[in-house]
């Protein structure tokens, strides 16, 4: 059984269709791409696995679990934010709380959720934060931190959390070059351990490198889908190989 079943989402925002008739599945330990132009719908396709959009059809389960059924038109405060800690998010442009450390931006929601005792969840973020190799900036506020920096915070942050999906929108974009790989690297990390995540990226080397499934998006839908050597080697749609070909 999938760990996560898309099934049939469609979203618009007024009289602009956004998403499609979008479905795909993603197993326990695997990491998908989805690529495409500005605008083809990929963004918004994360915030609605997310919660912060509401798609106008479809299903999304989580382990055979349906937490999301468009013909369900009332769904409580509970319910919501249940379904939202499934699924962990890594925004373009960090996030951090400025008025905290490193630390306490990572502690602060495990606390609220009660994820544990003070000292269980202390010791989980300072784990959690020298994995992305920031042991060193533990007390640092986030002004006194790189992009890359921040952007490593804000995936042990997520991490945090414990989510059974970690999604990751266009995570290297607000950086240099320089910074891009540090970041990537602790993604690459993320991969090679069994995480399962979603990542929306421009960076089409990591991609192939990373990704067991890669999506492409196209004004909406999905316009092929398969491994990263039959999408970025072999793509077999016109609107695929004109994407590529720009790389």
């Amino acid at each position: 059984m999938p760990l996560l079943e898309v099934k049939n989402i469609e979203k618009s925002f007024g009289k602009t269709s956004v998403l499609k008739d979008i479905s795909f599945n993603l197993e326990k330990g695997q990491v998908l791409s989805i690529l495409g132009s500005s605008g083809s719908g990929k963004t918004t396709l994360l915030r609605c696995l997310n919660f912060l959009e509401k798609p106008e059809k479809g299903i999304i389960k989580v382990n055979g679990e349906t937490v999301f059924d468009a013909n369900v038109k009332k769904v409580d405060d509970k319910t919501l934010r249940q379904s939202r800690l499934r699924f962990g998010m890594v925004f373009q442009q960090f996030n951090l709380f400025p008025q905290y450390n490193v630390l306490k931006n990572v502690t602060l929601a495990p606390s609220l959720q009660g994820k544990g005792s003070a000292e269980e969840i202390e010791h989980k973020a300072k784990s959690l934060i020298e994995k992305v190799g920031l042991s060193d900036r533990i007390e640092h506020f986030p002004c006194q931190l790189s992009g890359g920096q921040q952007q490593r915070v804000a995936i042990a942050r997520a991490l945090a959390l414990e989510p059974d999906i970690l999604c990751f929108d266009e995570p290297t974009s607000a950086l240099d070059p320089e910074l891009t790989g540090e970041v990537l690297k602790v993604i690459r990390g993320l991969a090679s351990a069994d995480s399962t995540m979603i990542v929306v990226t421009h960076e089409i080397e990591f991609a192939r490198e990373v990704s067991d499934r890669i999506i492409f998006m196209d004004d909406g839908y999905i316009v092929e889908e398969g491994t990263p050597e039959e999408v970025i080697d072999n793509p077999k749609h016109q609107r695929t190989k004109a994407f590529l070909a720009k790389y």
